[in-house]
């Protein structure tokens, strides 16, 4: 089979790895954000649970989860939808990863700024929206291409549950051919493009929250 062959048959499962992707990463981008609001903006109770929810979920291996999550929760009778259960692995691991991520770009914001809030009146809320947010999105670029793109290296696990992705489709079709070394070399073409792809969208937040007047270093 010649290498436009291999790309045409991996394309079968291209949309599926991009929709297990931005899936998961949407998934993390919404929980990352919702941890780290109610971390800044909670009690102590609160603070303490979203601790407990980063430290857990970090520490615990994607694939152990992913299986937990598909296999495990039917026998307590919660059928999970293969990608509900890598939104439910991969992009819980992931919102923990960049709850993490943004709280340290929150702790980067100038506390002489959010001082002027309080004394021009704003709430605790306004405060987080317009002043530390904007500044936490910016601060946070590098660590969240870096979690965007582990979770696209992580989108393989995808077939393990019988999503027919790019890699499930790798794998059958090598052991029709046996052209081992030119399949997964196409595959990894497919991924890299896949993130410039995500690069290119992570970079348009980046301009859409910069600053007017300053470049980016």
């Amino acid at each position: 089979m010649g290498l436009s062959g291999i790309f045409a048959h991996l394309a079968d499962g291209l949309l599926y790895t991009i929709g297990v992707t931005l899936t998961c990463s949407v998934t993390g981008l919404v929980v990352g954000l919702t941890v780290a609001a109610l971390h800044r903006l909670g009690g102590k109770p609160l603070r303490a649970l979203t601790d407990v929810y980063t430290y857990v979920l970090r520490g615990v291996p994607v694939l152990v989860l992913l299986f937990l999550v598909y296999f495990g929760l039917p026998g307590l009778g919660l059928k999970i939808p293969p990608l509900a259960a890598m939104a439910l692995s991969l992009g819980l691991v992931a919102g923990a990863n960049l709850a993490e991520v943004f709280r340290g770009a929150l702790d980067a914001v100038d506390p002489v700024e959010i001082l002027a809030g309080q004394s021009m009146g704003m709430t605790r809320f306004q405060i987080f929206r317009y002043i530390e947010m904007p500044q936490m999105l910016r601060f946070a670029i590098p660590g969240m291409v870096n979690e965007f793109t582990a979770v696209l290296k992580y989108s393989p696990f995808a077939y393990t549950v019988g999503i027919p992705e790019i890699t499930k489709q790798a794998i059958t079709l090598t052991g029709t051919t046996l052209q081992g070394t030119e399949i997964y070399l196409a595959v990894g073409v497919l991924y890299f493009a896949i993130y410039r792809v995500l690069l290119l969208g992570v970079q348009f937040i980046e301009r859409l929250y910069r600053v007017p007047g300053i470049r980016a270093v």
